[in-house]
């Protein structure tokens, strides 16, 4: 995996969440020669990598590809929209996110099956995996670009997933969301079979949501966060913790 917070610092929270982790991005003098390594990285990829791996793909349609699903991050799966905007069938646009995946460029986090009387969303969320590529592929450079980007909440929220996979490499990893609302961003199934909700807020001030409260009690979640860019933990209700992004390590290693 790339580099993580509990491996270049918390002061390096905002470089690591700008950049990515992979090393001569974030490792790069500025910020510009970052920005046009990673830029570099996305045309070899496609040029030189996927066809050294046997595969025989339009350059210009996994690229135009690559750029929807970083407009789509963090949303929901729909081959069939997709499909509709590259002149492609679903099954093709299919094979072009398993191929992504496959390469450790995207990640698909699957939805939670439930045993409740809900009628629950089905379709996968999907994820570019580092945050740097995101970034590159958006034409964002640098903080200032990012914090006026429409795209910022999801690539927080993404950021904020890899980093606890990082961290909690054996546990199970999905969402949650019913057609009524209720709705979980991060769920972790521990080890030890334990669901802790988790709830990614951009905010100094994060405040869940009526549907994170309802899909706590419906699932009966062991433990519930809000991770949110502050310095502080506090509880927000008698049983869901804000917990700063700099203490994830702490969290994971606690609990």
């Amino acid at each position: 995996m790339p580099f993580g917070l509990h491996e270049v610092g918390q002061d390096n929270l905002d470089k690591l969440w700008i950049r990515g982790g992979l090393p001569e991005s974030f490792l790069a003098e500025d910020d510009l020669r970052s920005f046009e390594w990673r830029q570099a990285f996305i045309t070899t990829y496609l040029e030189r990598d996927i066809p050294g791996l046997g595969l025989r793909i339009s350059f210009s349609r996994l690229r135009r590809f690559w750029s929807m699903l970083a407009h789509m991050h963090g949303a929901l799966w729909n081959a069939s929209k997709i499909a509709a905007g590259l002149g492609l069938s679903a099954p093709s646009v299919r094979h072009y996110l398993d191929i992504l995946e496959d390469t450790f460029i995207v990640r698909q986090l699957q939805p939670y099956y439930a045993n409740i009387r809900k009628r629950i969303v089905k379709a996968p969320k999907v994820y570019i995996r580092d945050s740097g590529i995101l970034h590159a592929l958006l034409g964002i450079s640098n903080r200032d670009a990012l914090l006026s980007n429409p795209i910022l909440g999801s690539s927080w929220e993404g950021f904020i997933l890899e980093e606890l996979v990082k961290l909690h490499p054996e546990s199970n990893f999905f969402y949650f969301r019913t057609h009524g609302g209720a709705e979980i961003d991060i769920l972790i199934q521990t080890k030890g079979g334990e669901l802790w909700a988790i709830e990614v807020k951009y905010s100094l001030k994060p405040k869940p949501s009526k549907g994170f409260y309802n899909s706590i009690r419906e699932l009966q979640c062991q433990r519930a966060f809000v991770i949110y860019p502050g310095k502080e933990r506090f509880k927000v209700s008698d049983n869901i913790e804000a917990f700063p992004v700099k203490d994830l390590q702490y969290l994971m290693e606690r609990h």
